[in-house]
């Protein structure tokens, strides 16, 4: 016998396929298991045409029933080795869709699911909800919860601000589509299971960097109720000046001029993108640290850098759970990237940069940050000093502004299988993902277990979903299975969870990195 829908209730489920009714329309999933999954879900209209540059609007409602069993567009995209996407999805600008993974609904359910929306990283330029490895179903499955994953803007369309060309372009895009996603999930997920009013947001890398820029971002206030923030880039934010001086060398590269900004709105996005593209890596690698596309104070979403509203104890009063990896660097290094400087002398270029833009710190100053790394003319030097300034400084200055207000807890990911460690990754930049998502490659085909460690692995898995499981439950990442207990961290002691084989709960393990940085944020405005 099946449960058909209870519009009421707001529950769900079928005998053949899994239906939702959301304020739009109904939409029918698939069954993985025992959880269901709608792939797709429009919460916006596709932002084409003279909409590429403007705020998302709610898509059109339909009749009968829409069907979310496969992928959608993806956000147009330069594909690349960084961001490994499967090769069968296909780039559009009709990208503006979440993917929901709900269990099946008990008899014995008599409220709903606590909501886990996460924000996808990529540089700001990079990735979607599409791959593999955020795939929703273990984590939903493990922790009776509901997995929402976001797609949005990247790039030139989602993250370089042209409003300086004009009214018609709105700045930090991507952003605007992050809240449109967080209000259709405050509006529908009750149709999937949800509770609208237990909502964490969680990402990784620039999805993480979005997450602490929402956290002090006025529109969002009331969207979600806790935060996950994993190797987030906090400090990389641009002021309106010098997202400008990019947007006018977009210009140029398209070899446009200033009177033709308006097409813009009318050449074929794959050359928007493939032009982007050029961009995205030159400003890099001519600007060590520095990215082309990143979220802008614009004085309206965000009113001023966001470290700075985390400092002056402005952030939404929201428990956070926030960390970096212990080698961040080393991915970058591997991959040949330029996104981030992993040389001596590109550190050095980066330094030069950071001295260039804060005239308020003085030669003193800086020697003091470089004295804490003295393998400085090493690979290895420059890869502890880029590491610690894009993300674990970063993450270190949102934690201690945050708990001035709110109950904070921070990690450190230091765990590597013996074959990442053999590789020079070892806890490299993303590799805490399957750990958190349980999805870790078949032993045949993914060569983080060539060398053994799956046993220890799924352990570290575990507990870490537990914990996150608990905190998007309850607001305290209490995994009750007799881990570690993970003391909340304060400014006076800076107790940190550091996740290995067997976790350590220290207090100020990075001390001399945060005597050398102090304690006024530095960053690239």
């Amino acid at each position: 016998m099946s449960i058909q829908p209870d519009l009421d209730q707001g529950t769900w489920t079928h005998e053949a396929e899994p239906l939702a009714h959301t304020e739009y329309g109904t939409v029918s999933g698939i069954w993985e298991g025992p959880v269901a999954v709608w792939r797709s879900v429009p919460y916006a209209k596709a932002p084409a045409g003279p909409a590429r540059f403007r705020l998302p609007e709610p898509p059109k409602p339909w009749e009968g029933v829409r069907d979310c069993a496969v992928f959608g567009e993806i956000a147009p995209q330069a594909m690349g080795a960084m961001v490994p996407v499967d090769s069968d999805l296909r780039m559009g600008e009709d990208c503006l869709w979440v993917n929901v993974w709900s269990p099946r609904p008990q008899p014995s359910d008599d409220e709903p699911r606590p909501v886990m929306v996460w924000l996808h990283g990529g540089a700001y330029c990079l990735g979607t909800a599409a791959q593999t490895i955020y795939n929703g179903r273990k984590l939903a499955e493990a922790g009776d919860v509901v997995v929402v994953t976001v797609n949005y803007r990247l790039g030139v369309l989602g993250f370089l601000d042209l409003s300086s060309f004009g009214d018609q372009f709105t700045p930090n895009l991507g952003l605007h589509d992050q809240l449109a996603a967080l209000a259709w999930v405050r509006d529908n997920i009750a149709a999937f299971g949800g509770d609208p009013d237990n909502v964490t947001v969680f990402g990784e890398s620039s999805g993480a960097g979005c997450v602490t820029a929402l956290l002090t971002a006025p529109a969002a206030d009331g969207l979600f109720h806790k935060a996950i923030a994993q190797s987030p880039p906090a400090t990389t934010v641009f002021g309106q000046e010098r997202a400008a001086v990019v947007a006018q060398r977009y210009l140029e590269l398209l070899e446009l001029g200033a009177g033709e900004t308006d097409r813009l709105l009318e050449l074929p996005v794959e050359q928007l993108v493939e032009v982007g593209a050029v961009l995205l890596d030159e400003v890099p690698t001519k600007e060590p640290g520095r990215l082309a596309a990143a979220p802008v104070v614009d004085g309206n979403l965000l009113p001023a850098y966001p470290i700075d509203r985390f400092q002056q104890g402005l952030s939404h009063r929201v428990p956070l759970l926030i960390g970096s990896n212990k080698d961040e660097a080393s991915l970058f290094r591997v991959l040949k990237s330029p996104i981030m400087p992993v040389t001596p002398d590109a550190v050095n270029a980066m330094l030069q940069d950071v001295a260039a833009s804060h005239p308020e710190m003085s030669p003193e100053r800086i020697a003091e940050i470089t004295s804490a790394y003295p393998d400085l003319t090493k690979i290895r030097g420059a890869l502890a000093m880029s590491t610690d300034a894009a993300f674990r400084m970063p993450a270190a200055w949102v934690a201690e502004g945050h708990a001035q207000h709110s109950p904070t807890w921070k990690y450190r990911f230091d765990y590597a299988t013996p074959m990442l460690k053999a590789a020079r990754v070892g806890a490299g930049h993303a590799t805490e993902l399957p750990y958190v998502f349980g999805n870790f490659g078949t032993l045949n085909h993914d060569p983080t277990f060539w060398l053994g460690g799956r046993k220890v692995s799924l352990a570290v898995s575990g507990r870490m979903q537990r914990r996150w499981l608990a905190f998007a439950e309850h607001g305290v990442p209490a995994a009750l299975d007799g881990s570690k207990h993970w003391p909340r961290y304060l400014p006076a002691d800076r107790t940190t969870l550091l996740i290995d084989t067997i976790d350590r709960v220290v207090d100020n393990p990075d001390a001399e990195l945060h005597t050398a940085w102090g304690d006024h944020a530095v960053g690239f405005s």
